[in-house]
């Protein structure tokens, strides 16, 4: 018997959204549990589906609930949520269109993670998955190419980060750009996630890439494999915190993938037990099983799916800082608990090489950069000292 998720917790109003999300004719809309229809607040109700960015999908289910169940204010503001969803996912996708142009015509290459052809991808519609935002890959070695040609456009450096030692390589991932004009969003990443830790590099990830168009000019993503690994790092980094995640995780396991090569990266790059909490996750709220998919998950990727509940209890945004000191120690924990055994020793080992802190605190020449390896532990010890004091 499979052991079920805890979810005594989770709001009625959530649980009904997952519900919804999970029928796919108006049949099963019909033989859902009426109970759950009993007691929600449909202004949170609301609020739930625009945390969780789930209103695209829930639109369509909507539309098959009498009015005896559902509200018609409930309908009508799922519905413009929607229609304006659907606006900007047709704005993205031109400006996805433009960049993919623009990078080839320099002999730049790029690979779109996200955005509106995800949607496409996943659901085989724009207008069902939300994006306030375009991901773009790009080799590290033509960073400063990808931002120049963005800065060319318009777009203007929205976070500078600070560095030392060049380890900005490393500990970050992406640099954010905005063009003041249009107000679109470009991340530009040069690692999957943020390190430390392995993965696979970019000519890897080239190699098994895919080609899609929206019109005549091929955009490349990543392979179907790859796609999961990421979406499951992104989505466990995250806490699971938005349902969007874990349905984008079920779409994507309906799809035929090569779960022993996909089995293989998440071996390979220590993110095995991530890959199996967000397939626990979708199996369990979305009931999406596989025959295909390798059957190892363990205790403790259920452990760390039980453990995701707790981001789908309070409708916690970990993008809204400063965060609950109890919801900061919470997400700390899970983190260092998500990590395999080799990126809990690089995670260790990282807090020995220097932060730009340790310049603000003990300002040196630049070329005598290379003594703040030997000085952190003292440097450390003075700040938090000082902060005690």
């Amino acid at each position: 018997m499979r052991q079920r998720l805890n979810l005594s917790k989770v709001p009625i109003e959530l649980k009904l959204i997952i519900s919804l999300v999970e029928c796919d004719t108006s049949d099963q809309v019909e033989n859902i549990d009426l109970s759950l229809f009993h007691g929600v607040n449909w202004d949170v109700f609301i609020k739930q589906s625009r945390h969780h960015r789930i209103y695209p999908v829930l639109y369509k289910k909507l539309q098959w609930c009498s009015p005896e169940l559902v509200p018609d204010y409930v309908v009508q503001t799922v519905a413009a949520d929607y229609k304006r969803n659907t606006f900007q996912m047709l704005h993205l996708s031109k400006v996805m269109e433009q960049l993919s142009k623009l990078f080839s015509a320099k002999r730049l290459q790029i690979l779109f993670l996200k955005g509106p052809l995800l949607a496409l991808d996943l659901y085989g519609d724009l207008s069902l998955r939300t994006s306030n935002d375009l991901d773009v890959l790009v080799p590290i070695n033509q960073l400063s190419d990808a931002e120049k040609l963005l800065q060319d456009l318009g777009y203007q450096k929205d976070d500078y980060i600070e560095t030392i030692l060049n380890d900005w390589k490393w500990r970050h991932h992406h640099v954010t750009y905005i063009h003041p004009g249009t107000g679109v969003k470009v991340e530009v990443h040069w690692r999957l996630n943020p390190g430390p830790g392995k993965e696979p590099g970019f000519s890897e990830l080239w190699a098994r890439k895919r080609s899609m168009s929206l019109s005549k000019q091929p955009i490349y993503i990543l392979s179907k494999e790859d796609l999961f690994v990421f979406l499951a790092s992104h989505g466990a980094r995250h806490g699971w915190s938005r349902l969007r995640w874990i349905v984008d995780i079920h779409q994507l396991m309906k799809m035929k993938l090569e779960w022993e090569e996909a089995y293989k990266l998440l071996k390979k790059y220590g993110n095995k037990h991530t890959g199996f909490q967000a397939i626990y996750l979708a199996e369990q709220l979305y009931h999406t099983y596989s025959k295909t998919i390798p059957n190892q998950k363990t205790n403790k990727s259920r452990k760390l799916a039980q453990q995701a509940v707790y981001y789908l209890e309070s409708m916690i945004n970990l993008h809204s800082e400063p965060l609950d000191p109890e919801v900061a120690k919470y997400h700390k924990r899970h983190l260092f608990a998500l990590m395999s055994f080799q990126q809990r020793v690089y995670f260790i080992l990282s807090f020995l090489y220097p932060y730009p802190q340790d310049a603000q605190t003990l300002p040196l020449p630049k070329n005598l950069h290379f003594l703040y390896f030997p000085l952190r532990p003292f440097i450390w010890g003075w700040r938090k000292t000082r902060r005690l004091v």
